[in-house]
């Protein structure tokens, strides 16, 4: 990577030692003075390169951003009131009259008699007999005998022994060697770009608007009572009725009625206006420098020394040695003797015995007997009330609102593009005969 380096270097100032590279770089032409010569297979890397290299120009391109404007938007609220009505509305009421009437109502009485009749009841005796029967009964006993075995009983004895063994044990040495590294620094630069924004401004109107109104006016109206039948005496012969109609007196009420009208009315609206603004925004650009630097790595080696160690391993020997035990073996004898037993049996004998007997029978008689009985017989009586009562009515009313609406807006962005001017190389996007002056305007 020195070596590298090294060439570079070595490179770059030969070329500014020529002017070559100086005067391509530094003239007011660029690389436009490329010689002829220079774009044939066989001419001079240094002249070749005069009139090829990367040339940037300016683009711009239309970028739309969404935008947020506010306008006026007409709201129709719902307005409740109340409106005081004067009626008339029917009452009913209920009331009761007494009446009389006869019931027959049944008399229930429970009465016995006496009934006789033959049963046979059972009678139960529990009795015994004696039943006897001879049985064999064993006899158990239980025996021991001795007996002798032999066992073989281990002995353990522990012995130790030196055994020698290598170890290998490391040691441990740490060193230092000299390391290239490049590390990037990052640079700052500090940059200009105009930026459009809109800013809204209210502006207040006035504007005429017609409003619905009215007043409420009483209006006062009769009606007429309702035509009745009567019964008079007939003024001819007085000892006969007859059926008139009769009209009754009628009443007057008072309603309230809403006369409506439309009034203008002017009110003052506040709209806002948007307004296209200009500033500069600073942004920051940042590069990375390569940096060499050269510093000390610490790296370990280990070696490994053999040494001799001795230890004591412990091993365990056994012997075996014979042993005569005696131990008893317990085993059972059985004998039967002849047994003579007597035991009593239980037995049930049942006997039927004829019985009279007496019982009460009962039995429902039933008489009937009048009973005179009030209740309350219902009916119901009208009667006209006056009362007045709240009606509500609904009325729209137009108010201005704000909305906040979203819009595209159209934004010119200018960004620099690399181009390649060589026309001798195949990859240049200029043409062959438009040389390198189309790549610098």
């Amino acid at each position: 990577m020195k070596r590298l380096m090294l060439g570079a270097a070595v490179a770059v100032a030969i070329l500014l030692n020529s002017g070559i590279l100086t005067a391509g770089l530094l003239g007011s032409g660029g690389f436009r003075g490329c010689p002829t010569s220079a774009c044939s297979s066989c001419g001079d890397f240094v002249a070749a390169r005069c009139g090829c290299g990367p040339q940037c120009h300016t683009v711009q391109e239309v970028v739309w951003e969404t935008q947020q404007y506010t306008c006026m938007k007409t709201v129709y609220d719902q307005c409740t009131e109340s409106v005081p009505v004067s009626c008339t509305r029917n009452v009913y009421e209920t009331c009761y009259r007494d009446q009389c009437y006869t019931v027959c109502k049944p008399v229930y009485q429970t009465c016995y008699r006496t009934v006789t009749c033959n049963v046979c009841k059972p009678v139960y005796q529990t009795c015994y007999r004696d039943v006897t029967c001879h049985v064999r009964k064993p006899v158990y006993q239980t025996c021991y005998r001795e007996q002798c075995y032999t066992i073989c009983k281990p002995v353990y004895q522990t012995c130790h022994r030196t055994v020698c063994y290598n170890v290998c044990k490391p040691v441990y040495q740490t060193c230092y060697k000299d390391v290239c590294c490049t590390t990037c620094r990052t640079e700052s630069e500090t940059c200009y770009k105009d930026v459009c924004y809109t800013v809204c401004k209210p502006v207040t109107e006035c504007r005429t608007v017609q409003e619905c109104c009215g007043e409420w006016v009483t209006e006062t109206r009769h009606i007429p009572g309702p035509v009745v039948q009567k019964c008079v005496v007939d003024p001819c012969n007085p000892c006969c009725t007859k059926t008139v109609c009769v009209q009754c007196p009628g009443r007057t009420i008072c309603c309230r009625k809403w006369c409506p009208k439309m009034v203008e009315k002017t009110i003052t609206c506040t709209r806002m206006v948007p307004e296209v603004c200009h500033k500069q925004v600073p942004y920051t650009v940042c590069r990375q420098v390569p940096v060499t630097t050269v510093k000390k790595v610490p790296y370990t080696t280990c070696t490994f020394v053999t040494e001799t160690c001795q230890k004591q391993v412990p091993y365990t020997t056994c012997t075996m040695t014979h042993q005569t035990c005696t131990r008893k073996i317990p085993y059972t004898t059985c004998c039967y003797t002849d047994e003579c037993i007597t035991r009593r049996i239980p037995y049930t004998t049942c006997q039927m015995v004829s019985e009279c007997i007496s019982k009460q029978v009962p039995y429902t008689a039933c008489t009937m007997s009048q009973e005179t009985c009030t209740r309350k017989v219902p009916y119901t009586v009208c009667r006209q009330v006056c009362e007045t009562r709240t009606v509500s009515r609904t009325r729209c009313v137009a108010r201005q609102v704000p909305v906040t609406q979203t819009r595209c807006v159209p934004r010119v962005v200018c960004r620099t593009v690399q181009t390649c001017c060589d026309p001798c190389e195949p990859s240049c996007g200029a043409p062959a005969d438009a040389g390198c002056s189309s790549c610098n305007q």
